[in-house]
């Protein structure tokens, strides 16, 4: 392990790991738990208009705050 590393390991949702890249850049935003997201509900993939996969992973969502955007959904194709 080199020096500048740091010892402890601590753990984040996908949610948590977008929020800290967001507020890197000036973007305030807030983790939800899986599941609880508006963004979460009903259909969030259409296989109509773009080739999309039928399976899907959710990795949460987060609130954005200040922005035009409400919410953000995030999904891993497989």
């Amino acid at each position: 392990m080199h020096d500048d590393e740091p010892d402890t390991y601590e753990p984040a949702s996908w949610p948590e790991k977008f929020c800290k890249m967001l507020g890197e850049i000036g973007i305030e935003a807030d983790p939800n738990e899986i599941g609880t997201g508006d963004a979460e509900h009903g259909d969030y993939y259409s296989r109509y208009f773009v080739p999309t996969p039928r399976m899907h992973t959710n990795k949460g969502s987060l609130e954005v705050k200040g922005s035009n955007i409400d919410s953000v959904h995030i999904i891993q194709k497989g």
